[in-house]
């Protein structure tokens, strides 16, 4: 449940929106506003009878708590609850009641402040998508009368290509093989960069794979994914990456723990609690990021730049959308398209024709 500890104060109109006046009039009694400092607070709308009445519903029963833990991925629970406090705090909500008297005019209130903030519309569209989450799970346990997102329009997105950077031909080459082959953390690297670049998996997926993950398949080298959503698959990998594997299981030596971890911390930064435990996302992403400045790589790029050019070099050698979307674990094609990066080719700008 969220829990509202705003102190308050009587205002004339709670209607009011961002852009109201001080002069503007109200004939209704006056009600409680939530005290803030936040400038461009926009204010709740008038109460009404008919919409308080299952108060004590929301006060015994955290529906709010129920419904952020109805998704399994950790990542859209934390982005979904960042989203609604940020409407909290915008609108100064000072109880889960304040959700029943909402009304489109105040999410039209809250969107453009977003845009003026200088969110970007994908953000504004994935906040709007989390408070409308909200309200269809209150309206479906009797906690809200209507979904007033529903009947605002969210920022249009017009994407041809995803925003992730990916590396060129020669730059993931150049990564793949700086890291060096004497060491057990060389090995190891070797061998994640080459399932971050040439299987594609979020580095979440790559820090939960687990040694009876890699396995044969119909004779081909395959790796079991945990996918975000809770899938799981099974995809055949490059004879390269699966060569690095072996190349790190045999100098690790926890070749026969099945159930352990595929991939594991350097024994000298283990903790002596739980030395086989899973490397975090954080770690991966962080690998990535160590050798890429070793290699002298821009620094802009992330760990999902290898998602995005496994998938586009995939796209560039001939494989198709369909083999593409299988590989990465798209339940649409459209996103797999984001990744499709063929008719952009950076070294035939038309701007390097613009000579004077």
């Amino acid at each position: 449940m969220i829990e509202f500890t705003h102190e308050t104060e009587p205002i004339q109109d709670a209607g009011a929106l961002v852009d109201a006046g001080p002069d503007l009039k109200s004939e209704e009694k006056p009600m409680t506003q939530p005290r803030t400092n936040n400038k461009d607070l926009i204010p709740v709308p008038h109460r009404r009878d008919s919409a308080i009445a299952p108060l004590q519903v929301l006060a015994q029963i955290p529906e709010e708590q129920i419904w952020l833990n109805n998704f399994t991925s950790k990542h859209t629970r934390e982005t979904y609850r960042d989203s609604v406090i940020d409407f909290i705090e915008s609108l100064g909500l000072r109880g889960p009641e304040d959700f029943r008297i909402i009304d489109r005019a105040a999410i039209i209130a809250w969107r453009d402040k977003l845009m003026k903030d200088g969110k970007t519309p994908r953000t504004v569209k994935t906040r709007m998508s989390a408070l409308s989450s909200l309200f269809n799970h209150l309206v479906a346990h009797d906690a809200a009368e209507k979904n007033p997102v529903k009947e605002v329009e969210a920022p249009k997105l017009r994407v041809r290509r995803g925003e992730t950077k990916a590396l060129s031909s020669a730059q993931a080459r150049k990564l793949l093989n700086i890291p060096p082959e004497d060491t057990l953390q060389g090995l190891r690297d070797r061998a994640i960069l080459s399932v971050g670049l040439q299987v594609g998996p979020r580095r979440e997926e790559i820090s939960k794979l687990r040694l009876k993950d890699f396995h044969d398949e119909q004779g081909y080298p395959s790796l079991k994914l945990r996918r975000k959503g809770g899938s799981h698959g099974s995809v055949a990998i490059h004879q390269q990456c699966s060569q690095r594997i072996k190349d790190y299981l045999e100098k690790a030596g926890h070749g026969s723990d099945a159930d352990g971890p595929l991939f594991r911390p350097i024994k000298k930064n283990q903790r002596a609690d739980k030395p086989d435990r899973h490397l975090t996302p954080k770690q991966v992403d962080n690998i990535f990021k160590h050798w890429c400045k070793v290699a002298n790589l821009p620094a802009n790029y992330s760990s999902h730049s290898m998602r995005a050019t496994c998938a586009t070099q995939a796209l560039n050698n001939g494989a198709s959308i369909e083999q593409v979307q299988e590989l990465l674990g798209h339940a649409h094609s459209s996103t797999t398209q984001l990744y499709d990066r063929r008719g952009y080719s950076p070294e035939r700008s038309a701007s390097f024709f613009a000579t004077y």
